[in-house]
C-alpha cells in the first residue's frame, strides 16, 4: 500500500473513533449528571522508521487517549425530594456490586425498607461508610447543602461527597458510574454543595455535538476520497509501465 492510502487510512480510523466518542456524547445528552468524552489527537512514528536517518520518517495520525470533561451542567429544578442536584466538584459515593463506585448522577430513590439507592438499587453512602437509610420509609427526608440528612427534624446522617486531586484517576463504568483505578485516594469534596429537588443536567450540547459530528463525517469522507485517487494513479502508473 503506497503512503498515501497509508495516512489516509490512519486518518479515516482515527475519524472512526471520534464519531463514536460523539454518537455516545449525544446519545446522554439528555442523561442525568453525564460528562462528556473527548479525545487527545497525536501522530505516531514507528521506532524502526526513527533510526532510519536516511529519509523523512511517515507519521500516521491517531488517537492518543480519551479524557472526560468534568465541567458543571445546569441544576434542572424536578420537584422531586429524592433528586439531589450536585454543584461543584465532587462526587456521591454508592456501594458497587465490587466495591466503591462514583457518580454525579443525583436521581435516587427510596427503597422499601428505607436505604437511599439509585436507579440500579445501589446504596448511597454517608461519611460513616454506611448506607444512608431513613428512619421511618414512609416519610421524606430533608437534605441541606452539606449534605446533612434529616428526617421530621431528626439528623439521620452525613452524605459523604468526595473529589479525586487528578480526574485520571476515574474510569467510566457504564450507567454513569466511575471507578477509582488508580491508587489515588478520593478526599472529602469541601467546595461541592447539594440542592434537593434538583438534577445537574449533562454537560453535552446537543448543537455542538451535531456540529462536530458534520466535520468529522467530512474528514472521513475527503480520506475516501485520497484513497480513491491514490488507487487510480496506481492504476495509471501501472498501465503506463504495461504500455513502455
Amino acid at each position: 500500500m503506497d503512503q498515501i492510502s497509508i495516512l489516509a487510512a490512519s486518518a479515516m480510523r482515527s475519524s472512526m473513533q471520534s464519531l463514536d466518542l460523539l454518537a455516545n456524547n449525544m446519545a446522554n445528552a439528555s442523561t442525568s449528571g453525564y460528562k462528556g468524552d473527548s479525545e487527545f489527537h497525536t501522530v505516531y512514528t514507528s521506532e524502526a522508521a526513527e533510526a532510519d536517518a536516511t529519509e523523512l520518517p511517515v507519521t500516521l495520525p491517531m488517537i492518543q487517549r480519551r479524557w472526560t470533561d468534568f465541567t458543571q451542567g445546569l441544576l434542572e429544578p424536578t420537584n422531586n425530594p429524592m433528586d439531589f442536584g450536585l454543584s461543584g466538584k465532587g462526587f456521591f459515593v454508592v456501594q458497587g456490586p465490587s466495591g466503591p463506585l462514583y457518580t454525579r448522577n443525583g436521581n435516587f430513590r427510596m427503597s422499601p425498607d428505607g436505604t437511599v439507592v439509585t436507579s440500579d438499587g445501589y446504596p448511597l453512602l454517608g461519611q460513616n461508610g454506611q448506607p444512608v437509610k431513613a428512619t421511618d420509609p414512609g416519610q421524606p427526608l430533608q437534605v441541606s447543602f452539606d449534605g446533612s440528612v434529616s428526617q421530621n427534624g431528626q439528623p439521620v446522617a452525613q452524605v459523604h461527597l468526595v473529589d479525586f486531586k487528578e480526574s485520571s484517576a476515574l474510569s467510566k463504568q457504564g450507567n454513569n458510574y466511575y471507578q477509582n483505578t488508580s491508587g489515588q485516594e478520593p478526599a472529602d469534596a469541601t467546595e461541592a454543595q447539594i440542592y434537593q429537588g434538583k438534577v445537574e443536567a449533562s454537560n453535552v450540547s446537543a448543537a455542538h455535538g451535531a456540529v462536530r459530528l458534520v466535520n468529522v463525517t467530512r474528514q472521513f469522507e475527503m480520506m475516501q476520497k485520497a484513497i480513491s485517487i491514490a488507487n487510480d494513479m496506481n492504476k495509471e502508473a501501472i498501465e503506463q509501465v504495461a504500455k513502455v
